[in-house]
């Protein structure tokens, strides 16, 4: 059995939300390995495959790692704050079927202020902005899958 990326992504998602600072999971003679280093950087990940895997099922070579995901929910760019996802889930705009979604392109929010939500597995978790400002993208699709570390939303600060 060969991990998968979505094996991946998944055990990441787990770790990020747990207390863990390390794992290491052996599966048919591949090895994956997680650490965190510290609560404000990203963790460390190296796998390594069984030899037996076909060259192409291979993630890395012998001396890379797979790319360190930047878990910092929300980060500054030159014209606003991004606002990322913290997990893997479906993103929802708006908070029920029907209703309107919780910001568009040009509200205005404040620190703190639902932005959207996102499911993992039936439970959802509420996104909320870390600054007040002016909604100027969104960068996710309702209803659609969104990675751990996406942008979602760029918040225009306010003056």
């Amino acid at each position: 059995m060969a991990l998968t990326h979505k094996d991946v992504t998944e055990i990441l998602k787990i770790i990020d939300e747990s207390d863990l600072d390390e794992l290491v999971i052996e599966i048919a003679g591949a090895k994956l390995e997680i650490r965190r280093r510290g609560p404000d950087e990203p963790a460390e990940v190296s796998f390594t495959p069984s030899s037996d895997e076909p060259e192409s099922s291979i993630i890395h070579g012998e001396s890379e790692e797979l790319p360190t995901v930047d878990t910092t929910p929300t980060s500054r760019r030159h014209d606003g704050v991004e606002v990322r996802a913290p997990m893997v889930g479906t993103f929802y705009r708006q908070p029920a079927p029907g209703e309107p979604p919780f910001v568009e392109v040009g509200s205005m929010v404040a620190a703190g202020d639902s932005l959207c939500l996102i499911e993992v597995m039936k439970l959802f978790t509420t996104i909320e902005a870390p600054a007040g400002g002016e909604i100027l993208e969104i960068q996710a699709e309702d209803s659609e899958m969104v990675e751990h570390g996406q942008v979602l939303f760029v918040i225009g600060i306010a003056e």
